[in-house]
């Protein structure tokens, strides 16, 4: 039961480190603080990948209750803490990708041209997405 809590402990401990370390990088000033624009680019670079709806969630939770602009480092770390213990956010597997593009690479080639990724990232069912203008 010891064992346990104290790996667990560890696994903290590390966790806080590699937070405080990917918030330090933009704490410009060094008050323990960051833009919250930032935020989205700290959390991806902890290996987590979020939607937009959900960083946004994730900004609200954070921030102050009148929002400054900037997100405190001790109302980061917990948050930040929990999502890497609960493995939340996690990246699509990179098989799953490879077999999407295949799917998307009916030529077999290895590669998809500029212009069939515009297709297929502003097209649904033969439909263009694209805004006029």
């Amino acid at each position: 039961m010891a064992d346990e809590k104290d790996r667990e402990e560890i696994i903290v401990a590390e966790f806080h480190k590699k937070i405080k370390e990917a918030f330090e990088v933009f704490d410009h000033e060094s008050n323990n603080t960051v833009d919250v624009r930032e935020i989205g680019t700290i959390i991806r670079s902890l290996g987590c990948c979020p939607t937009e709806g959900e960083l946004h969630d994730l900004i609200a939770e954070v921030e102050e209750e009148e929002p400054t602009g900037y997100i405190r480092f001790e109302k980061f770390l917990p948050v930040m803490t929990e999502i890497l213990l609960e493995r939340k956010y996690r990246p699509i597997p990179e098989d799953v990708l490879l077999r999407a593009f295949e799917v998307l690479d009916s030529a077999k080639r290895g590669f998809l041209t500029k212009d069939e990724l515009i297709k297929y990232m502003t097209e649904e069912d033969g439909v263009s997405l694209r805004r006029p203008g």
